[in-house]
This record gives C-alpha cells, sequence and structure tokens, in this order.
C-alpha cells in the first residue's frame, strides 16, 4: 500500500537540483534519480519509509508517493522537504556573480528533511577523506548493516537505526575503510541519538552547539548537517578543503583564500551564507586546479 500527496511550488522549481543535496554519490543505497523522479529511502521517527517524487507534466505540480510505516510522516513533511518554508527573497546579492547566479536559477530551494542522524551519519563519514572514500564507506554499510526500504524499488535500503549503528562491529567499519576516529564519533553520536534528533526544531547556533556537545563533531560536520535536516541558511561550511577557495576566487578573482577570508567575504550575507555558497558553486567560476588530487586511501586494504 502507498500514500500519495502534491504541492504546488510558489514558482521556478529545480526538483533534481534541490534534492540532490541528499545523495551521497554514485550507487547511494538511500537516494537515486530514475526515470524523471528522485527515490529516497529514510528511517522516520515513525518507521522506515521510500518517498518517491517527481513533477506533474504541465501542472506546476510536485506529486508524491510513499511507502512504509513513515509514509504518513514523509507526506505531511513533503512541503518543508521541498523547500516551503524557505524564502529565496531574504538573500540580497550584492556582487555581480552572485546576482547572476540568483537569476539564472530561480528554482533553488533550501530544503529540510527533520532527520539529524540521516545526515549526519555520512557528514561524519565525509571527515577528512575524498568523497569517494565517504561514498564507499556509506554504500557498504547501508548495504551490509541497513535493511530494505519498502516500496516497489528492490535497490533501496534505509540505513540502520541509532542502535543498529552502535552495533557495528570494528572490523565492518574497517572493511568500509572507515578509520576508529570517524566510527568512534557515530557511535557516540548514535548513543544520544534523541537528544541529537531535537536539534531540527532548534535555531542554527543552538542546533550546532547540540551536534558539537558530541566529541568529533566540529563545526564543519554540524554546518553539512544542519543543511540538510534544518533547512539553515546560514549554516557556511567552515573547515573545508576547498569552498575558502572557490568562494574566494569566485568573489575576487584571487587563490588560496583561508577560511577567516571566506567569512569576510560572506559577511554582507549574513543570514544567508549557505545559499550564498550554493549559488557560487552554481556559478561553475571555481578556480583552475594546479595541485593533484588528494590521494585516495584504503585502510580495508590495510
Amino acid at each position: 500500500m502507498s500514500a500519495t500527496r502534491t504541492w504546488a511550488p510558489p514558482g521556478p522549481y529545480d526538483l533534481r537540483g534541490n534534492l540532490g543535496v541528499l545523495g551521497r554519490g554514485p550507487g547511494d543505497p538511500a537516494f537515486a534519480v530514475h526515470g524523471g523522479a528522485v527515490w529516497r529511502a529514510s528511517r522516520t521517527p515513525e518507521g522506515p519509509a521510500t518517498l518517491r517524487v517527481r513533477p506533474r507534466a504541465g501542472e506546476g505540480l510536485i506529486e508524491a508517493e510513499a511507502w512504509g510505516p513513515g509514509a504518513t510522516w514523509m507526506l505531511d513533511g513533503l512541503p518543508a522537504l521541498l523547500g516551503a518554508a524557505d524564502d529565496p527573497t531574504a538573500f540580497a546579492p550584492r556582487h555581480r556573480l552572485l546576482h547572476e547566479a540568483h537569476r539564472r536559477n530561480p528554482g533553488l530551494r533550501l530544503v529540510r528533511t527533520g532527520l539529524v542522524m540521516e545526515s549526519l551519519v555520512p557528514a561524519i563519514l565525509e571527515q577528512k577523506v575524498t568523497a569517494h572514500e565517504a561514498y564507499r564507506a556509506w554504500r557498504l554499510l547501508l548495504q551490509r548493516h541497513g535493511e530494505p526500504a519498502p516500496g516497489p524499488w528492490e535497490r533501496l535500503r534505509v540505513a540502520p537505526d541509532p542502535h543498529g549503528w552502535a552495533l557495528i562491529p570494528s572490523w565492518e567499519w574497517h572493511r568500509a575503510g572507515v578509520d576508529l576516529k570517524r566510527s568512534a564519533t557515530i557511535i557516540r553520536a548514535a548513543r544520544v541519538a534523541r537528544r541529537l534528533e531535537e536539534a531540527a526544531t532548534m535555531d542554527l547556533p543552538r542546533a550546532s552547539a547540540r551536534l558539537q556537545a558530541v566529541p568529533g563533531i566540529g563545526p564543519w560536520t554540524a554546518a553539512e548537517t544542519l543543511q540538510r535536516s534544518n533547512g539553515a541558511p546560514d549554516a557556511v561550511t567552515v573547515g573545508d578543503l576547498h569552498l575558502p577557495g572557490i568562494v574566494g576566487y569566485a568573489l575576487t578573482g584571487r587563490r588560496g583564500a583561508t577560511d577567516a577570508e571566506m567569512l569576510e567575504l560572506l559577511t554582507p550575507y549574513a543570514g544567508q551564507r549557505y545559499r550564498a555558497t550554493r549559488l557560487i558553486l552554481l556559478s561553475g567560476r571555481v578556480p583552475p586546479r594546479r595541485a593533484p588530487r588528494f590521494p585516495i586511501g584504503n585502510i580495508a586494504a590495510l
């Protein structure tokens, strides 16, 4: 059995672009784009659920169908997920590049899942490693320790619940290429998952402080999580290997900006700094690559 719901965006809407931030690389067992629809498998407060979202051609509507014990929860939260509470008019571009990116992307909305652990665990996996390594770890862990998602698509998997994350043995983390520091952080977070989930209803400073109370979770991980769980427009990512250089190059033409310099450049967009960085990335203005790519490690082979 499934349930359905439609939602009418208030204007232009980029479904794939907006929900795409929830995917964790090619082959993500919990996220897929197929046949013009976006599929998500989630663990809601009411149980596992699968959500399929697609535009209804020619009608300006978004159509959603959900399966599983958490289907009603997913559909009740559909407008929030798709960015209904997001207000892009609050952003006032003060740089030509941002003005043009804002104009060219009228369908950008910041999504809000309302689910903290769902975004926190993969963010922890992405700490200090390449995206390739993190995506591989997420994929292997869900395939081995997740559960089949409800609904018609057998490929999708629902991530473990907090108890399940805490019970994954050390050799399974190692097999997935996850070092002790990251696995221990995930286990600590899983043990206080109920308290962390409360951050989904908090303002950004309180939510960030709640997450960072767990050892191993810093500003980078908190921001990457709250951008998705809370749709927080000011949750700018600090401590990223590439973002300061991209922002600095886009807004000044100079290379090698630091976090402090990035934050100074984003000062005019206080309250909307995450949106500003999203628009900069959408502009495609990035510094030409000169340094070799970060080497891909594989602790599972050790």
